[in-house]
């Protein structure tokens, strides 16, 4: 790492720890002594989402965070349970290191994970995600949920 008061490329680690999603090392210059913080964060790939048109857009985690929202209003799911889903919905393919996801994969995803924390959330969700259009649609989910 190169001081930003000498400019030498090289310094030592003195302090390292996780702070939020990235690490916080306190750093000292070889040459002149200086001490100094950095910040590493993990890259993850840019992830494309292939929509049912065949259109193309970029993964927008707060667009899926609104969609979760929508599914678990006044249910007892707490905001953190959502952060949650969403991580892992962006965890799951950055270890795969795709760059390109198709919506239904994604809306698949999403309602495995409701539906371990909530059956009502996951029926709200699955009947946008389904696009159900019919009573048929609503009571095939219901008794998928009653069989298990």
């Amino acid at each position: 790492m190169i001081c930003p008061y000498c400019r030498f490329p090289d310094s030592k680690v003195i302090d390292s720890r996780p702070k939020d999603d990235r690490i916080k090392r306190r750093r000292e210059c070889i040459k002149c002594g200086a001490r100094f913080t950095t910040y590493e964060i993990i890259e993850k790939p840019m992830l494309m989402v292939e929509k049912r048109s065949g259109s193309y857009e970029p993964f927008d985690r707060n667009k899926l965070i609104q969609g979760i929202f929508n599914a678990i209003k006044k249910r007892p799911v707490s905001i953190d349970d959502v952060e949650k889903i969403a991580d892992y919905i962006e965890n799951h393919y950055a270890n795969e290191l795709k760059n390109v996801a198709p919506s239904r994969e994604i809306g698949a995803l999403v309602m495995e994970q409701l539906r371990s924390i909530d059956s009502i959330a996951y029926i709200r969700f699955a009947s946008v995600y389904e696009d159900f259009t019919d009573i048929k649609s609503f009571v095939a989910i219901i008794s998928d949920l009653e069989t298990e």
